[in-house]
């Protein structure tokens, strides 16, 4: 219970919308982040998040702000040199605005390729929403194992519903046989810095 973007907001607007402004969390926005995270916790959408986790993980959060408040977050987490999830993706249902997830989901694709990764996942129940910012849905094994350890105190992981869902940045630095059985002397060149438009 990854992403709270629901089924009202799936059907947001392909283009970046006007007075949204995303940018890298800082530690002031812990509570604002919070509230929105744990707000969808309370219906079962997400995982429940501790100020201390949040202090501890606030590198891999984006923060969207629109008219003064924060309106949406998302985190890119890290698991291995070439692969990272998207998590805690949730856009305030009170918002008027369209594009915030698309807008943040954007933010945190364009880190992963300046961090050179070569695929980027995501656990959700909206598996739409994460198809039109060109995400397929996988099957879970295909993921690190690592990837699930959320996933061992929610209370959902005996029935899990979610969907897994990935999205290869660079298919000559992914390669899933790697994550099954990394070799220490493999060697990955890096490409040149791009950008997604």
């Amino acid at each position: 219970m990854l992403s709270a973007i629901t089924s009202e907001l799936e059907l947001e607007a392909p283009s970046t919308v006007t007075g949204v402004s995303v940018r890298k969390a800082a530690m002031r926005d812990i509570p604002a982040i919070l509230g929105l995270i744990n707000g969808y916790a309370a219906a079962g959408v997400m995982l429940p998040r501790t100020e201390f986790e949040l202090s501890e993980n606030m590198r891999d959060f984006a923060v969207a702000h629109a008219g003064g408040r924060l309106v949406g977050c998302g985190a890119l987490h890290f698991y291995s040199p070439v692969i990272g999830e998207v998590r805690s993706l949730a856009v305030s249902p009170h918002v008027k605005i369209r594009g915030i997830g698309r807008n943040i989901i954007r933010f945190l694709l364009n880190e992963a390729q300046e961090y050179y990764l070569g695929a980027v996942f995501a656990f959700t129940y909206v598996p739409g929403f994460f198809s039109r910012v060109g995400f397929s849905e996988v099957e879970r094994g295909a993921l690190p194992l690592k990837a699930w350890k959320d996933c061992l105190r929610c209370p959902k992981f005996q029935n899990c519903d979610e969907i897994a869902v990935l999205r290869v940045l660079d298919a000559e630095l992914w390669d899933p046989a790697a994550l099954s059985s990394p070799d220490p002397d493999l060697l990955i060149q890096l490409p040149t810095k791009k950008k997604i438009d």
